[in-house]
């Protein structure tokens, strides 16, 4: 398949107006037990209760079986099991839509075909859910805009509930920009309406693309794609003398921006563009701040939050001005929280075992907020780990298993990972285009 995608991803690079007319015949048995091979063994089911291992029993005749009902468009994908998962850093839950795995698979051969496509027409200011590109590369990408572009206001903005508000006809009409095949166009459709399961009660999905599904991220990157990203950069940033840049990561977005009046003149057009796409920003987690060099020589800069980063103005050793960041409040209290939950369920546990998982879960950490200038807050989290170890270890039986001594010498036989800075801003990777 590696070798098809390829030759697809090269066609839509190289003429950017085509129309694919032919990409259904891609998701056929050889392919789908490639996608199968990929997909995780401890992912949660779909409403029909059907597991990896389940479906691996009879694998060749299920997968024929597929492609046979799929070419005699007699498939359709089973409405999604809705669950929730606790949005961090609030008492709110998100909703999570989970496919059955027939679904899965199917899923994930589309959206193979649709990133090799879109992927070369996608922006480079985009940066989530997209192949090879992730939080830190945005976060490179923003620090050396910031600090390079005479930059003195940000934009931070916040689209209420987007995954659920997404327009379906307006999809659609995306889609087709670049779809000429009926029977994937049909495909992508069918999920788009399979509808959600709640509670043994069907509901039907007349807009937005569940959290969870594995197509989701690529038809939500398109959406935004031709809502904001194409929008912003042909057509608003040629409006203003001053600069202007974007950087997104799924839903989350900063506009940076040389003058604050460009910044209020943008957010009245971005709330109307938006509104235009059954859009809405959250004016409670949207806002207009000061920022850069000159805001901080005028003591006016103020800080923004940014895939789970608080973004702050400070000053090098050598007293120059520059961006800085930290763990935001949130997310450290929530990592915390989610440690705390972890060590208090698996205290029992024979203690190599959870040892060894604890050093897994620290060392993913720490390659995560390991970033320049966070040293101080992962340090912080290793302390706070460490404390609720010994805080639990010593509840496993009515006597103490530890004194703070002993279990200092338990730590130095037996060392947990420690912290350190894995990401240097400085260095950029992909998106690095976007800063010249």
């Amino acid at each position: 398949m590696e070798t098809e995608l390829t030759r697809i991803a090269y066609t839509a690079r190289t003429q950017p107006k085509t129309r694919f007319t032919s990409l259904a015949h891609l998701i056929n048995p050889r392919n789908l037990e490639a996608c199968h091979r990929e997909l995780s063994n401890n992912k949660a089911p779909g409403i029909d209760g059907i597991k990896k291992e389940d479906y691996e029993q009879n694998l060749e005749t299920n997968l024929n079986d597929l492609v046979r009902r799929m070419k005699q468009q007699s498939y359709k994908p089973q409405p999604v099991r809705r669950t929730y998962i606790a949005k961090q850093g609030t008492n709110k839950m998100r909703p999570l839509g989970i496919p059955a795995y027939e679904d899965k698979l199917v899923q994930l051969a589309l959206s193979k075909i649709l990133n090799s496509i879109y992927e070369e027409d996608f922006l480079d200011c985009s940066f989530g859910y997209r192949p090879k590109r992730g939080i830190h590369d945005a976060l490179k990408v923003l620090n050396r805009i910031i600090e390079t572009k005479n930059i003195n206001c940000i934009l931070d903005v916040d689209i209420k509930g987007f995954f659920d508000n997404v327009d379906h006809e307006w999809l659609k009409k995306f889609v087709k920009h670049r779809i000429a095949d009926p029977n994937v166009y049909r495909l992508i459709v069918r999920f788009l309406k399979a509808g959600v399961m709640e509670e043994g009660k069907l509901q039907a999905t007349n807009q937005g693309t569940p959290q969870g599904g594995v197509v989701s991220p690529i038809l939500a990157n398109l959406y935004l794609h031709y809502v904001v990203d194409l929008w912003f950069e042909k057509a608003m940033r040629k409006r203003y003398n001053g600069k202007a840049y974007m950087v997104r990561y799924a839903d989350d977005m900063v506009f940076c921006f040389e003058n604050e009046e460009t910044a209020k003149q943008f957010y009245e057009y971005l709330v109307e563009r938006l509104k235009r796409f059954n859009l809405e920003i959250s004016a409670e987690k949207t806002k207009i701040i000061p920022f850069g060099k000159r805001a901080l020589e005028n003591k006016t800069s103020m800080t923004f939050d940014f895939l789970g980063m608080t973004h702050y103005m400070g000053r090098s050793r050598d007293g120059r001005a520059r961006v800085k960041r930290k763990t935001s409040k949130k997310k450290y209290k929530s990592s915390v929280n989610k440690c705390k939950e972890w060590i208090k369920q698996h205290r029992n546990m024979p203690i190599n075992e959870m040892w060894k998982k604890m050093g897994v879960k620290l060392q993913s950490y720490y390659r995560h907020y390991g970033i320049t200038d966070n040293w101080d807050s992962i340090a912080k989290f290793a302390q706070e780990t460490e404390k609720m170890l010994f805080k639990w270890l010593n509840r496993r039986s009515q006597r103490k298993s530890f004194t703070w001594d002993k279990f200092s010498l338990f730590l130095s036989k037996n060392p947990l990972p420690r912290p350190k800075i894995y990401v240097n801003i400085f260095i950029l990777g992909v998106g690095a285009n976007y800063c010249k």
